[in-house]
């Protein structure tokens, strides 16, 4: 049967809050748990000072624009690091005994290019042997990341989301300058896959399964999942006809298919699970495919992250994931 999750953010700006996130995820996704994320409690537990804290080798700081690469590793990154590795110790505490799929996710190598800058100033998206440098970096620190939660939860089948909400504004060509007077040249798909099959590949031989996730609405899902993702994640909501045999192809590949189907923001009418499974069976009658033959490689998720929802809507979001994925195969 299908399966619930979330995306990776909630709501709270504190240590206590992460342990209620925690046992919310516990409580509410027990088939595919993620790993959360609080970035309400300010800049090192953000996307990018996590994925920051994850690279091998490569020093950065906290500067007025945002994170910059630098020879050392500053305070703000030393912080980063600290607030996930105490993450990671509250987990392993809550997840004694936990057996099956637990999902952790991370900024993938065109975000992270498209957000942090050079030593000298600018995006990383700028210089070819940089971005090169620094999505190498963010592989090798996969294979150690991966094999550290692996330690912490020995009886969890790892999935690894990988980020890339910038990604098609990289590819259209529409990520500012540092200037803001002109945009970063396009990537294509020829130069974009690469660095997403390094990290891709980096997550499967650690024993993980690589899954990636963009809720925009032109996400390249043919191009994630030729460079190695075996799972692809969108917002049901900004999704185009134009997506849909791409959507088909990956579940006829049996690939992991995450349906953001639940509004990640609290919404003026609260929805039922009704409501939300029907538009997820439309999806599945327009794609010609019958859900009940994709199992539980068919997740329902929240639309995006959670962190912008009050506390109230995002256990009510969760909670609906899982009806609505009880619904679709029940």
């Amino acid at each position: 049967m299908s399966v619930a999750s979330g995306v990776g953010s909630l709501p709270g700006a504190d240590s206590a809050a992460y342990d209620e996130a925690l046992k919310l995820v516990l409580d509410q996704l027990p088939d595919l748990p993620q790993l959360p994320e609080l970035p309400g409690r300010g800049a090192t537990a953000n996307l990018t000072a996590r994925a920051l804290a994850i690279v091998a080798g490569l020093g950065a700081d906290l500067q007025p624009a945002g994170w910059r690469l630098t020879d050392g590793v500053g305070a703000d990154l030393r912080r980063a690091r600290s607030l996930l590795a105490q993450d990671l110790d509250a987990t392993e505490e809550q997840t004694q005994g936990f057996q099956g799929r637990f999902k952790i996710q991370v900024a993938g190598p065109w975000t992270l290019a498209a957000t942090v800058e050079r030593p000298r100033g600018d995006r990383v998206l700028a210089d070819h042997g940089a971005r090169r440098e620094l999505a190498q970096a963010l592989a090798e620190g996969l294979r150690e990341h991966v094999a550290d939660v692996q330690r912490r939860i020995p009886g969890a089948q790892i999935v690894v989301q990988v980020d890339e909400p910038a990604l098609p504004a990289v590819m259209g060509g529409r990520i500012p300058t540092a200037s803001g007077f002109s945009r970063h040249r396009s990537v294509d798909n020829p130069v974009a896959s690469p660095p997403l099959e390094w990290v891709f590949a980096a997550i499967a031989e650690s024993g993980a399964v690589p899954v990636a996730h963009c809720c925009a609405a032109d996400v390249p899902i043919s191009l994630l999942l030729g460079a190695g993702a075996e799972g692809i994640s969108v917002d049901l909501g900004v999704l185009p006809l134009s997506s849909y045999d791409d959507l088909a192809d990956a579940v006829e590949r049996q690939r992991l298919v995450f349906l953001g189907a639940v509004p990640s923001t609290e919404p003026a009418s609260w929805p039922g699970d009704h409501e939300l499974t029907e538009r997820v069976l439309r999806l599945f009658d327009m794609l010609g495919l019958d859900p009940h033959t994709v199992g539980d490689r068919l997740v329902v998720t929240p639309s995006c992250g959670l962190a912008g929802a009050g506390r109230p809507w995002a256990r009510r979001a969760l909670e609906l994931s899982r009806t609505v994925a009880a619904n679709i195969t029940g």
